[in-house]
């Protein structure tokens, strides 16, 4: 069980087992204990789409609603950037967890992988941008010859 805490300042704890595997693949079609399904793949989906995480993730935290007395809004509306990030994290490592005590390794590398994916990804998208020539972007276009914006993006 991995946990993390919303804007709110309340802790969640997210739990994968059959049960709440069930749970959304109930709610959402989505069956957690087949990553790699999909076209593109359900761990590819999930890292790239933070709707579809959200709603996977505030899917596994729901028996915990009357605990902390709130609703499904009021779970969405403490979700921010820095808390998605947080619960993702912690959904990816009981994913690994759970496909470790279950003998997969290979989902659980699947995982793995793709958590490196996205972080390399953001990083190099980062250091592009950072590389970006505004001011010579700004001079071609007012002179009338803008250079392509791939031109004055280094390349990594």
């Amino acid at each position: 069980m991995k946990t993390f805490t919303d804007t709110a300042g309340r802790t969640w704890s997210i739990s994968l087992n059959l049960g709440t595997a069930q749970q959304v693949k109930d709610a959402l079609k989505i069956d957690l204990l087949q990553p790699e399904a999909g076209d593109p793949p359900l761990l590819t989906r999930l890292g790239t789409d933070e709707l579809l995480l959200g709603e996977v993730i505030c899917c596994l935290l729901g028996g915990q609603f009357e605990a902390h007395k709130v609703t499904e809004a009021d779970v969405r509306a403490s979700f921010d950037g820095a808390t998605l990030l947080a619960a993702q994290k912690a959904f990816y490592e009981e994913l690994i967890d759970f496909f470790r005590q279950r003998g997969r390794a290979d989902r659980a590398r699947a995982v793995e992988t793709q958590a490196k994916m996205i972080e390399a990804a953001v990083k190099a998208i980062e250091t592009r941008i950072e590389g970006l020539d505004i001011d010579a972007a700004i001079r071609g276009a007012m002179s009338g010859s803008s250079p392509e914006v791939s031109a004055s993006i280094p390349d990594h």
